[in-house]
Order: C-alpha cells, then structure tokens, then sequence
C-alpha cells in the first residue's frame, strides 16, 4: 500500500490524490477510541452567528446527509431505522445541530447509551465548507460537557481530522484486537495516520485497553450500536 505523501500537500488534498484503492481500503478500516477525563483545555465557544439546536422530527432527511458523505447517506438512514427509530424520542432530545446565521444545520452531533449500558459519541461532523473556523470543536465541547465519562466513539483512519481532535480532548486510541464483534484495525490505522497528520499531532495520539465495560457491551448484541 503506497501512502507515501508529499510534503506540501495538506491532508484534504492528500485524500484526493491517492489511489480509490487504498481510500477505499483504509476508509473501512475501524478505530475505537475512548475518553476517561476530558482536557478541558481542549473545551471552546461557539464562534459568533452559529447556534446550536435540536435536530426537529421533520429534519431527519437533513440530518442525514450532515452527518455523512453523500455515497453514505443510504446507509445511516437505514442505521437510524435499525437502532434509534426504537427510541424515537430519545434520538431527538439528543441529535444536536449547529446552525448558520440562517438557521440552516451544517453540523451534528449527540451523546448516545449504546447496548443500553455505554456512552457514545454519535455521527460527528461538519459539512466541509465550514471546516476551520472551529465549529466542530464548539459542537464536541458542548457534547462532553454534557457526558459522564468514561465516553466510547467509533470511527476511521481517512477521519484523521477528527481524530486529532478528539485526541486534543483526551480520547485516546483503544489497542483491543476485537471490539465485541468488530476487529479492530488499529496496527493497519497507523502507518496512515502517520502519513497525513502532521508528526505533532501523530506523536500526540494515546493508546489504552478497552475496559470490561465497553467489551462486554459490545458482546450482547451482533450489531454494533456505535
């Protein structure tokens, strides 16, 4: 797998470069990650002309294609059918929006009791054209301020962005082969990350075991619910 990456390109226009093969390889690739304590220093305001709010009962379509590119949109509405539209009610006091001056959503987030028993952080992202002006960090802080901890999230090497801003909160990677019924691609994550996060930020990123909580969960059910 060449991931070799040259020194002036920045990650987003690395992403465009490299081959479909290994974009499509590693972005199926999982990665667990888990926060005991927040660094609160980590923690920031919502720039001005942004707000938050609940996603509404007829914002579900929209929610959709914020919280995932759009070859992915089928999927996440079928994994709302399969694990929140159960608990309809609960998805909306959570499913949180940040909006535009417009009133127009352009990021999403919520906190998630996966298997009934673990906190999760649940389809966190930021439409592209409002990345870096510190919108997703804004989202995340409200987020956590709002979690008992310890807090479990699920995501892929090609999110390398949100990685490292997880890790600046204190999220650190889960080591664990296998995550309930899920393997646990770190060791093949890494040679990646390496490539496209600056070396501060890769030399930053923690590793740590699951905790009994988190596996046993993950064992109850075959699905995965984060």
């Amino acid at each position: 797998m060449n991931m070799y990456k040259p020194n002036n390109l920045d990650y987003n226009t690395y992403l465009k470069v490299i081959s479909d093969d290994v974009y499509w390889t590693v972005c199926n690739y999982n990665l667990f990650m888990m926060c005991e304590t927040p660094n609160q220093n980590a923690f920031r305001d919502l720039p001005d002309r942004y707000s938050f709010r609940l996603c509404g009962r007829d914002e579900l379509e929209i929610w959709n294609h914020i919280a995932v590119e759009e070859p992915n949109v089928n999927y996440v509405s079928e994994y709302y059918k399969k694990i929140y539209a159960k608990h309809e009610d609960e998805f909306f006091r959570r499913c949180t929006f940040v909006c535009n001056s417009d009133d127009k959503p352009i990021a999403t987030c919520f906190l998630w009791r996966s298997y009934g028993e673990i906190n999760t952080i649940g389809w966190f992202r930021t439409l592209p054209e409002y990345e870096g002006k510190g919108i997703g960090r804004a989202l995340l802080s409200k987020i956590l301020k709002e979690a008992t901890f310890p807090v479990y999230l699920h995501t892929q090497p090609t999110s390398a962005r949100a990685i490292k801003l997880y890790s600046d909160f204190g999220f650190k990677l889960i080591t664990d082969q296998m995550i309930g019924y899920r393997k646990n691609n770190l060791t093949e994550s890494l040679p990646f990350l390496q490539m496209v996060l600056p070396e501060p930020d890769y030399l930053a990123l923690q590793t740590i075991k699951a905790t009994p909580a988190l596996i046993e969960a993950a064992l109850s059910i075959a699905t995965g619910e984060f």
